[in-house]
């Protein structure tokens, strides 16, 4: 696997120099077996005094505390990494959990709970329908074929849409539209495959296609912020699934956080004190590029500490 850089760039302007509330930043990938960090860096614009925290599911949070006014606030997040993605496979599964329905470990249940609660409301039960039908279409009672069904139906049966906008949609909302963002759809498969008994959480980070690196093009949130499911299976653990785009599977998918909601992950937190139509409008850019030079003399395999110099800005800034 080849190291891939990584550059997170947010760009947020203002009509006249504003004043800047404390802004949480996730931005470090989750290193663990599966994804091996050499090098991570961040540069914030005005400078900020920062520290970085540990939020409640072990992500790494930076917290960035501004004294002066500005009328650009820049984010800048940079890091090199391997990644060993591995792919779900029906013989890591524990043979009591390779069909539905199943009952996790009494001694998992009180760490799974709240992940397998619905969170949202669907009175008219409309999801469950929406379940059932893929189910019964999926003609298979397995586990894991039927959580590859639901991520495919997802990526045929609606509409992506990059929304600007902050907040996710609700699921019942996003069955109605026939369309959404990448939050939307990983919402939506995580209460569509909770009302089956599982459990599930939201996943942020960043999605690239390797066979297009360097190109103009790739699958859809490609070379940007990017969201999908981990979902809970006895013997194989948390295993990734990316409904916007049908993906079975780690590959291509590298995490930042992980979280029970939504709310939980926003990779960019903040606001500013100041008119309110001073806000002009945020770019942001992703760019994934194969290292092809060695790591400079001296740096740790495990990585070097995140260097953090200047400073940056919030919203939400998923795709």
């Amino acid at each position: 696997m080849p190291r891939l850089r990584v550059t997170h760039t947010t760009v947020y302007r203002y009509r006249e120099p504003v004043e800047f509330s404390e802004h949480r930043f996730m931005c470090r990938p989750r290193d663990s077996h599966d994804l091996r960090l050499f090098d991570t860096g961040i540069t914030i614009s005005p400078p900020a005094t920062v520290r970085w925290v540990h939020d409640v599911f072990n992500n790494s949070v930076l917290v960035a505390s501004f004294s002066g006014m500005a009328s650009e606030l820049v984010f800048e997040s940079t890091f090199i990494a391997e990644h060993y993605p591995a792919e779900p496979d029906v013989d890591m599964i524990e043979s009591y959990a390779e069909y539905l329905p199943f009952s996790y470990d009494a001694r998992e249940m009180p760490d799974l709970a709240r992940s397998m609660e619905r969170q949202y409301v669907d009175p008219e039960h409309r999801i469950d329908a929406w379940v059932r039908a893929v189910c019964a279409e999926a003609g298979s009672d397995k586990t894991l074929d039927v959580l590859i069904a639901i991520t495919r139906a997802i990526k045929a049966q609606f509409t992506y849409r990059a929304r600007d906008e902050e907040g996710t949609q609700s699921p019942a909302l996003t069955l109605a539209l026939g369309s959404g963002s990448c939050r939307d759809f990983a919402l939506f498969m995580m209460e569509a495959v909770r009302s089956l008994g599982l459990a599930a959480r939201f996943v942020s980070g960043y999605l690239y296609d390797e066979s297009l690196l360097g190109a103009d093009s790739g699958m859809v949130g490609g070379g940007e912020t990017h969201a999908w499911v981990n979902v809970y299976l006895p013997g194989a653990g948390w295993l990734p699934f990316d409904p916007t785009n049908a993906i079975i599977g780690g590959r291509n998918l590298i995490r930042v956080a992980v979280a029970r909601d939504p709310s939980q992950a926003a990779p960019l937190t903040g606001s500013y004190t100041g008119p309110t139509d001073a806000y002009l409008g945020m770019t942001v850019e992703v760019k994934v590029s194969v290292v092809e030079d060695p790591l400079p003399h001296g740096m740790d395999d495990f990585g070097t500490p995140v260097s953090c110099v200047e400073a940056a800005q919030a919203q939400l800034d998923w795709t």
